[in-house]
């Protein structure tokens, strides 16, 4: 925080100077200034927090200062100081809506009195403007993915501030029963949302308690979590994933067909989320290690599972066999290596977990429909062949 005084007199900046306990109360920096039309410079460019202004000056006096700032809807707060015990000057400093007036010789525990209490008082209302700013922001952001949703509207940059990058999301609709009221229960998620930087709430404008969730991919296990252990409100859920927001007016429309439908489902029970994440943890070490040797048996060795019960349940999650999952990781980052370096197919083949060239080639054209040679050769080919026509 800044602080400004105003005073022709040297000798009186320098004993206000002295006699407050700045830091104490949040201020780091304080500034001077001998009238009110340097003054007015100086908040022009350093917009202090809070003035000191003596009321008589040269050029410009504190009680013009104060017009002129309430002019420009300064927003600090304002103390006169002054030699005159003089009601005319007190009222007039009222009218003009000065926080508070010290006179002449400043008394020191009067002087850090009034100091605290201005700090006090500015930081009150500038929280209190935060909250409102954040309401409105909130509103505003709602109001815009309501327009999204009714293909209404096309901006979504504002998207891009508060949703985490990710390669899909996940659209999620709550709809709370009719006499609930959930606005409190959504805005404790939204903070929650906020402080994993994983997602955001919006109120969908159009119809009552119906409310728009976008989380990255694979988090809404977490925040489903968090609503079966904070939220006992029934609740209606429908959900869908996007790769692009363009996509949202068409999911949005899916989904909401399907809530009207009641083709929805409620908030899985802990025990429930509980298995989900073990099986999204298992789909993500097999993402991680897919190069290395993964059977159903060595990740029921690793999890305390059955090989059934990860075979099952693995299927479910990614719509693949264990053993399909893992081929298709491997062909993808062939190709990339296929492409990008100058790695022979024998040692893509090796670093793949494949120890017989022949056999990754044969697996290679059985997915791709082409060798890794024929692959390399013509998508190599095809992309030289751009570059050269740019």
């Amino acid at each position: 925080m800044k602080a400004l005084i105003v005073d022709d007199e040297k000798n009186v900046r320098k004993v206000l100077r002295q006699l407050g306990e700045w830091e104490s109360v949040g201020i780091n920096e304080v500034l001077e200034a001998t009238n009110g039309i340097e003054a007015l410079k100086i908040i022009e460019k350093e917009i202090p927090d809070l003035i000191f202004t003596d009321i008589k000056m040269p050029k410009m006096g504190g009680l013009q200062l104060i017009e002129r700032l309430n002019q420009q809807s300064y927003t600090g707060k304002v103390i006169l100081v002054t030699g005159y015990d003089d009601y005319t000057f007190m009222r007039k400093a009222i009218q003009l809506n000065s926080f508070d007036y010290l006179l002449k010789p400043i008394d020191p525990e009067a002087f850090q009195q009034v100091l605290t209490k201005a700090v006090d008082s500015f930081k009150t209302e500038q929280e209190g403007n935060e909250e409102l700013l954040a309401e409105a922001k909130k509103l505003h952001h709602s109001q815009l993915m309501t327009s999204l949703c009714l293909n209404e509207g096309t901006d979504t940059v504002f998207l891009h501030s508060i949703i985490p990058e990710a390669e899909e999301i996940d659209f999620t609709l709550l709809y709370f029963y009719q006499g609930h009221q959930p606005d409190p229960c959504i805005n404790k998620l939204s903070n929650e949302l906020q402080a994993r930087n994983i997602g955001a709430t919006f109120t969908f404008q159009g119809e009552e308690n119906l409310y728009i969730i976008l989380t990255a991919k694979n988090q809404w296990i977490y925040v489903e979590q968090w609503i079966s252990e904070n939220i006992s409100i029934p609740i209606r859920l429908v959900q869908d994933s996007f790769s692009s927001f363009t996509q949202i007016p068409e999911v949005f429309h899916r989904l909401l067909t399907a809530l009207n439908s009641n083709q929805y489902r409620a908030i899985r029970q802990v025990d429930e989320l509980e298995a989900l994440k073990r099986m999204q943890e298992i789909v993500a070490y097999v993402e991680d290690y897919y190069m290395e040797d993964i059977s159903l048996e060595k990740l029921s060795k690793m999890f305390f599972l059955t090989r059934e019960h990860i075979s099952r349940k693995f299927k479910k999650e990614t719509g693949m066999t264990l053993s399909k999952y893992v081929t298709n990781l491997r062909i993808r980052q062939a190709k990339q290596w296929l492409l990008e370096t100058d790695e022979t197919i024998y040692s893509i083949s090796l670093m793949l977990g494949y120890q017989d060239e022949k056999y990754f080639s044969k697996l290679f054209k059985k997915v791709v429909g082409l060798t890794p040679f024929e692959y390399r050769t013509l998508y190599t080919h095809a992309r030289d062949n751009k570059k050269s026509s740019i």
